[in-house]
């Protein structure tokens, strides 16, 4: 189960890159697919699944951006092996969704679906960090389509696929269930620090049977 380091909490002596990564001066374009188009009137946000209790929410995108702003400044780690440090990201954060959306108490996994039906997944205690957000701004300037807007997930203690872009809901799940890149051959977790880039590295019980 991966375990968050943010920048602040590293050891003495730890090095600034997880293993295997060079600093990125810019901010590439990577994703798979199309960028979609964003129609404001159909956009909607829902937590779903096993939630506390039984319904589905839902938010509109005004309802959305309307939540609690928050910022986090943290690292973001791409498996193709660069990492962009000291983003200042904002938007709301995964407390806040997990708050006004509660889980049922059985839940130990989310999966987070994007456009086109993308998915990632994640164990409960990964989504639910502090610094877990879903991000809709970049060092104080709206997301561009191209990154994402008008929100993606990022989780700065995991690879950013575990942080999909235009990002449409959560399922609350009571079993691990692998997501788009987790079936083609990415690691069930995703931990930079500790290279799991490839599901050939996986140990047992680190995620279902591919």
């Amino acid at each position: 189960m991966g375990h968050p380091v943010g920048r602040e909490s590293r050891q003495a002596g730890q090095p600034e890159l997880p293993p295997g990564q060079r600093l990125q001066r810019g901010w590439p374009v990577t994703h798979y697919g199309p960028v979609p188009k964003f129609r404001p009137e159909r956009w909607e946000f829902a937590v779903f699944g096993a939630t506390k209790s039984g319904d589905k929410s839902r938010w509109t995108h005004p309802e959305f951006t309307a939540l609690p702003y928050t910022t986090v400044e943290a690292d973001l780690h791409c498996v193709t092996k660069f990492s962009m440090l000291g983003a200042e990201w904002g938007g709301v954060a995964a407390t806040a969704v997990l708050e006004l959306a509660p889980p049922a108490a059985e839940v130990s996994h989310v999966m987070v679906w994007a456009e086109y039906g993308y998915s990632a997944n994640l164990c409960l205690e990964d989504f639910a960090s502090e610094r877990t957000i879903f991000a809709t701004h970049k060092d104080g300037e709206l997301l561009t389509a191209e990154h994402g807007f008008p929100v993606r997930l990022i989780v700065p203690h995991l690879y950013a696929w575990k942080g999909p872009k235009w990002v449409r809901g959560i399922e609350y799940m009571t079993a691990d269930r692998r997501g788009f890149w987790e079936e083609r051959g990415y690691h069930n977790l995703g931990d930079p620090w500790r290279e799991q880039r490839y599901s050939y590295q996986e140990e047992p019980g680190d995620g279902p049977e591919l």
